[in-house]
């Protein structure tokens, strides 16, 4: 039996939807196994179901794929306002729809060995169902509303997952934190569907990308409403993917379950604003200010984000700061105009940052809940499938070839000086340097030198069950091979004339007309570039080996002779404190002082109970008036007769 493509998509979206539903209604009172069997295989259902999608589209004619878009019913028409619940298939959405599946499937099966003498089991699992619906939503949308139905479902499964362990506060704050700050983001997202509706009468993708075309490209002297629209789909997306000013969700994000880190770090949540930049590409690309703007924007929060990863302790915030870096680096190359490169490191990312993260939460695993890489090192030995997957993700992030990070983030920093911002691309090569030294910093001192595990901990150290270390090494695979569908043009005339594949894949969605390099591709400078990019990888890892391995005690000097900038750095440039003062506190002072015990308690609730009493005390008075007294009643009558009287005389 064949299904046809609206079908498959369908089923695709629908079957973690199911899973929610099932162990949400009925987990409590279902054995764990049955609710981990639901929830990964309707995962892994949806995962098939993808690729049989994906290689129906490989199939397909390249004239087809534009008129793959299925609207099922319409959704919502109010006057000339029409919204459809529709799905498209094209090949940006083929590349998300593998990774979005394939690495939630995986994580799923992580979870099962992770979460199994976890409290909320069936909870979790609906929750993290839930979760791959909305994001496979958000990807497969058609239009901007059903998009931002995704955008919204995402984040709201991000509240439930963060503050999985409700019964902390640290995990309740930080589940609200990440909460509002998105709706921050969000808010820019709302106006920018408003306005585009208003401009384009659409907002249908294709209808609304098809009348851009007659649009002209709007100068850097004044911006018009394509740049406002940009900018503010931008905002929707620093808020979404945890860039500068709206990170700070991000890190505090570790309070929940390592899998829940994994699976909003890697490919899912946290890509949803690249996504939605590289989606959009037809209006950025007319909008050349807010191009420039989110390049700017992205290598500077690589650059911040990477700072503060070099001193971070916890083994998750430091994975947690090197994707608000690595996120930045994907900014940047769209903001380049080099879209496939940006969507190229999202993919090769989702393989070795979940690989990262679940090789923490297997390292956390066997050594009882520590997070603390002080009170590590010495674990190689001990849990050594943690550790050599843990090292392959650590050399692909690392950006050393013949890894995948390497291809990825090589082509965004080649693009970046070629197109001529060689600033920005000085910003991306140091940021480069930085991400090496903190990851072997992280390696050494997890795994080498002298244990320093607490003492009642280091007998019960263990290497984590097959269904922990098997994606982990499936991860790993994926972190060694996903880069070679990416060879750059320079290596691969070299390697028989292979082509780019991914670029070729992606050109009849993301091919960037009007955005040439403006530098000429000589061979000796993309050569150079290339070697530079290593070169700074070698030097962080150099470091990192000199500090940690070679001379443990340099690192407390330099802390001594550089105590304002570590204090500065392992603070975090203070930026939660100064959003607390400035935002935060003005914002509960004004809530409580003005609005609560003015506005609501001595005016509103004033008015309402004055009203109250002013009745009660006037019904006082007139109730003196029936005395039940004959004498009383006649004095009353006289006294009104008289006063009819003298009303009649007078007038």
């Amino acid at each position: 039996m064949t299904f046809s493509l609206s079908t498959l998509l369908l089923a695709i979206v629908v079957l973690p939807l199911a899973g929610a539903i099932i162990n949400g209604l009925f987990g409590k009172r279902l054995p764990n196994s049955l609710v981990g069997l639901t929830a990964c295989g309707t995962t892994g259902l949806s995962f098939l179901l993808a690729l049989v999608v994906f290689s129906k589209l490989l199939r397909t004619p390249l004239e087809e794929i534009p008129n793959l878009s299925f609207n099922y019913f319409r959704w919502i028409q109010v006057d000339n306002f029409v919204a459809s619940f529709g799905f498209m298939l094209d090949q940006l959405t083929g590349v998300m729809l593998l990774v979005v599946s394939g690495v939630g499937f995986l994580i799923h099966i992580y979870s099962l060995g992770y979460m199994a003498h976890e409290s909320g089991y069936y909870r979790f699992f609906a929750y993290l169902n839930l979760f791959m619906f909305s994001m496979l939503i958000l990807i497969l949308a058609n239009n901007f509303l059903l998009m931002f139905v995704g955008w919204e479902g995402v984040g709201l499964c991000s509240y439930l997952l963060i503050g999985f362990y409700f019964w902390k506060k640290s995990a309740c704050d930080a589940g609200k934190k990440a909460f509002i700050v998105n709706r921050v983001g969000d808010f820019g997202f709302t106006l920018a569907v408003i306005l585009i509706f208003w401009t384009f009468h659409s907002i249908d993708f294709r209808i609304v990308f098809a009348r851009a075309a007659s649009f002209s490209v709007e100068g850097f002297a004044s911006g018009g409403v394509l740049t406002t629209i940009c900018i503010l789909l931008f905002i929707g997306a620093t808020g979404k993917s945890a860039q500068l000013p709206l990170y700070v969700w991000l890190p505090d994000a570790m309070e929940g379950p390592t899998p829940v880190s994994a699976l909003i770090h890697a490919a899912t949540m946290v890509t949803a604003g690249v996504y939605m930049v590289a989606r959009c590409k037809a209006l950025f690309l007319l909008a050349p200010k807010a191009m420039l703007l989110v390049a700017v924007v992205g290598a500077l929060t690589a650059i911040f984000a990477a700072s503060i990863g070099l001193v971070q302790n916890d083994i998750k915030r430091v994975l947690a700061y090197s994707t608000v870096s690595q996120l930045g680096y994907m900014f940047l190359g769209c903001g380049v105009g080099a879209f496939a490169a940006g969507i190229f490191h999202l993919m090769t990312h989702a393989f070795f940052k979940a690989l990262l993260f679940l090789a923490s939460g297997s390292v956390i695993h066997a050594l009882s809940g520590e997070q603390d890489m002080r009170k590590m090192g010495g674990l190689k030995d001990r849990i050594r499938r943690t550790w050599w997957t843990m090292l392959i993700g650590t050399i692909a992030i690392a950006g050393f070839p013949p890894l995948a990070g390497f291809f990825s983030k090589d082509e965004i920093l080649w693009q970046t000086y070629s197109r001529g911002h060689v600033l920005l691309w000085l910003v991306g090569a140091v940021a480069a340097g930085m991400t090496s030294f903190y990851m072997f910093r992280m390696m050494f001192l997890t795994f080498y030198g002298e244990s320093r595990v607490a003492p009642e901990v280091a007998p019960q150290v263990h290497e984590s069950p097959p269904s922990m270390t098997v994606p982990l090494m499936v991860l790993a695979i994926g972190s060694v091979l996903a880069g070679w569908v990416g060879i750059p043009h320079l290596m691969g005339q070299y390697l028989g004339n292979l082509p780019n594949t991914f670029e070729q894949f992606l050109e009849p969605v993301l091919e960037t007309a009007g955005q040439e390099a403006a530098l000429p591709p000589a061979e000796g400078t993309e050569w150079a570039v290339m070697l530079v990019s290593v070169g700074i990888a070698l030097v962080g890892l150099l470091l990192a080996r000199t500090f940690y391995l070679q001379k443990p005690a340099l690192p407390e000097r330099l802390k001594t002779r550089f105590r304002g900038l570590y204090i500065t750095l392992l603070n975090k440039y203070w930026v939660d404190e100064i959003y607390d003062g400035l935002i935060v506190k003005p914002v509960k002072t004004i809530s409580t002082y003005l609005l609560w015990k003015f506005f609501d308690v001595m005016l509103i609730d004033g008015i309402v109970n004055g009203t109250g009493h002013l009745i009660r005390g006037g019904g006082g008075v007139f109730r003196r008036v029936q005395s039940g007294y004959t004498r009383s009643y006649a004095g009353w009558i006289l006294l009104g007769a008289v006063v009819i009287v003298v009303y009649i005389s007078f007038s």
